[in-house]
């Protein structure tokens, strides 16, 4: 970690006289009063155990001037149920970026094995500008939040406006501060967390995007690295606009085996007898709702509303059940009562969260995400209208949402480059053959940048996260993290009947 160096006045002035000890200390460390802070521990809340504490700890915005202005971090804490077994600290992360991971703790605790409970303390944390550390707000409408925005002529204008509105209301109002919502600042904070609780290492579980953040840790810090489980990996490689089109690049081969899949079942679901016929039925449901939406469940679908729905398609079961159902409003039949279909639990909000702004999961993500990445977006709306056209062909059921124009394309750059991601730490990937957000090749990726990493790859898994969904990979992660074991080779397990 880049840290300028401290000298004080006196010291630079007077080299004869003697400096204290916290002096001395201080120009040596810079970082000190923050790794050395006391945290003031106390109940989160009364809704959790006693046993699950909170504290606030203060961390510098700028590493490079830690002297400077300083911003909060909210970390919780669920101690090891023994004593004797405690080997350390396990940090968690949910995702995001924007994801607050406050309660994580407790949430996750209920599906973790009892052997990882004995072994760590289970420590959550509020990243930078999200929730209670400082969050940050930019005084975004919800319509302003909304970034599913499929590309249109006759709406283009209209979007890059909103791409450009989002960037000026968010610098507006957050300043300078926007610079150092980064992945790497967040990185160093957790290396603050880790000093502070007195632990020379920090074992680690993270999801999604923290996957990304866990491998910058690693990168950063390698000597302080421990157990280091990434579930549903990103490409760090990837990571920003590549983040979005891999999605889209996804989705085609998940479409392609759900009508499949429906294909095999034409008597309970109606879709066709072949995969040619599904997609036939699906293609002109949406020809159809363009024409006149289709009201299904209180919920008016257009094509393009439909087409937003294609993480479901991940799901093959639960895409054939809306699909059907979709159907049969179109034909004026009685469906069922779902509507739009359930994607599974975003960030987790944690139940102590409080003034926490409205719209502050959109605007902490788009403030990381840009910040970290604002070199890999075009500047020239232009260039994203050619390729979400480009896209659209070739990725017909999103490639247009996902290649179109952003507020990444109007932000300030971050106060530093991204990580390149390229190191022999050891860790444990758990990747779904069939995951929407970070598709297979994104935890193949990672796996290659993490030469010292060993991965699982479960064959069929459906949805976005593994560890503590009863999967294959459970006991193999399980015993990495109470013995430190890695597999010996990269595994591929079947996923679980249902």
């Amino acid at each position: 970690m880049a840290v300028g160096a401290v000298t004080t006045f006196l010291s630079a002035l007077t080299p004869v006289m003697a400096s204290s000890p916290s002096e001395t200390s201080a120009a040596k460390d810079p970082l000190r009063k923050y790794t050395q802070q006391a945290p003031r521990w106390q109940r989160c809340d009364a809704k959790n155990p006693a046993t699950f504490q909170c504290a606030t700890l203060e961390v510098p915005l700028d590493y490079s001037d830690p002297g400077g202005k300083k911003t909060d971090i909210a970390v919780s804490r669920l101690k090891a149920s023994s004593a004797k077994e405690r080997r350390g600290v396990l940090l968690l992360n949910p995702g995001g970026p924007g994801g607050p991971g406050l309660d994580l703790p407790v949430s996750l605790a209920a599906d973790f094995p009892r052997e990882v409970k004995r072994h760590y303390d289970l420590i959550g944390f509020d990243p930078r500008g999200v929730g209670q550390s400082s969050p940050v707000s930019c005084g975004l409408t919800a319509g302003e939040q909304d970034l599913e925005r499929p590309y249109k002529d006759g709406t283009f204008a209209k979007d890059v406006k909103w791409a450009r509105t989002v960037a000026g209301k968010c610098h507006a109002k957050e300043g300078d501060r926007l610079r150092h919502l980064t992945t790497r600042n967040t990185a160093r904070d957790m290396d603050v967390i880790r000093a502070v609780l007195g632990e020379k290492k920090i074992s680690y579980l993270g999801y999604s995007y923290g996957t990304y953040l866990g491998a910058v840790y690693a990168q950063m810090f390698p000597r302080r690295t421990d157990r280091f489980v990434l579930d549903s990996a990103a490409d760090p490689a990837r990571y920003g606009r590549g983040t979005f089109q891999a999605m889209a690049e996804r989705a085609e081969p998940a479409f392609t085996r759900w009508t499949e899949w429906a294909a095999r079942r034409p008597a309970t679901y109606e879709l066709g007898r072949t995969p040619a016929e599904v997609r036939k039925t699906f293609w002109d449901l949406i020809a159809q709702a363009d024409r006149k939406p289709i009201d299904h469940g209180g919920t008016l679908f257009t094509g393009d509303t439909i087409r937003a729905q294609r993480a479901t398609f991940f799901r093959v079961q639960k895409a054939a059940t809306w699909v059907a159902e979709l159907k049969k409003a179109a034909e004026g039949r009685k469906p069922g009562a779902s509507g739009t279909p359930r994607q599974g639990p975003g960030p987790l909000r944690p139940a102590s969260a409080r003034d926490v702004p409205p719209d502050n999961e959109a605007a902490s993500a788009w403030a990381v995400l840009c910040a970290d990445t604002r070199t890999s977006w075009p500047s020239d709306p232009e260039q994203y209208r050619g390729d979400a056209i480009r896209d659209k062909a070739r990725y017909p059921l999103s490639g247009d949402f996902d290649s179109h124009i952003k507020p990444c394309a109007f932000w300030k750059p971050g106060s530093e480059p991204a990580t390149t991601v390229n190191n022999e730490v050891s860790a444990l990937i758990l990747q779904n053959e069939w995951d929407p957000a970070t598709p297979l090749a994104s935890g193949q990726a990672m796996h290659r940048a993490l030469r010292g990493s060993r991965m699982i790859t479960v064959a069929g898994g459906e949805g976005h996260g593994v560890y503590g969904t009863a999967s294959c990979a459970d006991k193999s992660a399980t015993a990495y993290l109470t013995t430190g074991r890695l597999p010996a080779e990269d595994l591929t397990c079947r996923a679980l009947a249902g």
